[in-house]
C-alpha cells in the first residue's frame, strides 16, 4: 500500500557523457563494454548531505564483481555513480539503493535537522 504523507525526496539523475543519458555505455580501453548511471540527491544542508553518505556507505554490493558503487559529497549534494557488467545486476543495486536512501530520508525527516557540534 501507498503511503502519500511520505517526504517526497527531489532527485536529480544526471549524466557525464555529451549524450545526456541517465545509463551509459562506455568502453575501457577498447575491452568489455560497461553501464554506468549517476545519481545526484541535493539536501537541505551540507551536514545532512553527509550525514546520508555515512549512513549508506557501509552497505557493499553484496556481489564480489561485476559492480561498483563510489558516493561523494559536495557541498549539499550527494552523489552516487555505478559501474556495471550487465543491466540486470545494476538495476537491482539502484533500486536497493534507492530504497535504503527513502529510508535513511524518511529518519532524517522524523528526527528534524541535525544538532551543531
Amino acid at each position: 500500500m501507498f503511503n502519500q504523507n511520505l517526504t517526497k525526496v527531489p532527485l536529480s539523475i544526471e549524466s557525464q557523457t555529451k549524450h545526456d543519458n541517465m545509463a551509459t555505455c562506455m568502453s575501457e580501453n577498447g575491452s568489455e563494454r560497461k553501464l554506468e548511471f549517476f545519481l545526484k540527491v541535493p539536501f537541505p544542508s551540507e551536514r545532512e548531505a553527509i550525514i546520508a553518505l555515512q549512513s549508506l556507505s557501509p552497505d557493499p554490493e553484496p556481489r564480489k564483481g561485476g559492480i561498483s558503487k563510489h558516493l561523494d559529497v559536495s557541498g549539499q549534494t550527494m552523489s552516487v555513480r555505478w559501474t556495471a557488467d550487465e543491466a540486470r545486476v545494476l538495476r537491482v543495486s539502484v533500486s536497493s539503493f534507492l530504497d535504503h536512501l527513502s529510508l535513511v530520508m524518511e529518519t532524517m525527516d522524523a528526527f528534524g535537522p541535525p544538532v551543531s557540534q
